[in-house]
């Protein structure tokens, strides 16, 4: 066994901590690709699409969207408690989004807590290229948030009018924290909606 001498040994000084190998990031069905820092977007996500969510609808009003404004809708799993005292919530939302252009100038907004039932309701706030939301408000029941004014979904779990104190700029999402202003429980008897390996899940 060879062993250094004490001449050889290093000069004493702070501890430090190895640096973990670059890995090549594999590609499920394709060729490895190669990071610097972290992992391929594919393995990020299918990672976390481990991880079930609660859904929720995340929704404002728009006064300068037509003549009375417009409501907009965003179905978000990417929801959480923070604080409860005070009470804050956080939502992320995509950087240069619909909703995240109206939550920077519209402060108040709320959130519908989905039920299992409400898959349907999920769906149609999620599809992508939509030009207007006021077609998807019209056939769903809802009213209007008194401390919001923002539409508030029949037959959620909960839903919590909010008002946002903070916003933080994540990479290609922002983190909007408010406080929650109101909440009330229109459905007490369903079971949650969540997400879950990419696909919208009943609890039970």
């Amino acid at each position: 066994m060879f062993t250094k001498s004490p001449a050889d040994a290093a000069p004493a000084g702070p501890a430090t901590h190895p640096v973990p190998a670059v890995t090549l990031a594999s590609v499920p069905g394709g060729t490895p690709i190669p990071h610097s820092v972290g992992v391929s977007d594919d393995e990020f996500r299918t990672a976390l699409s481990r991880l079930a969510a609660g859904v929720v609808l995340i929704t404002a009003h728009d006064p300068d969207g037509g003549p009375h404004g417009e409501d907009v809708g965003m179905t978000a799993t990417a929801f959480l408690s923070v604080s409860l005292d005070p009470p804050l919530v956080m939502v992320s939302v995509r950087n240069d989004s619909r909703m995240d252009d109206l939550l920077e100038m519209q402060p108040y907004w709320a959130v519908s807590v989905l039920s299992g039932h409400q898959r349907q309701v999920a769906g149609r706030f999620a599809m992508k290229g939509r030009i207007s939301d006021r077609l998807l408000f019209e056939d769903l029941a809802h009213v209007r948030g008194e401390a919001s004014g923002a539409p508030l979904i029949g037959g959620a779990l909960a839903t919590l009018e909010c008002r946002t104190e903070q916003r933080v700029v994540a990479g290609d999402h922002t983190l909007v924290i408010a406080r929650v202003l109101a909440t009330t429980l229109p459905n007490e008897e369903d079971g949650p909606l969540t997400y879950f390996r990419g696909k919208y899940r009943q609890l039970g």
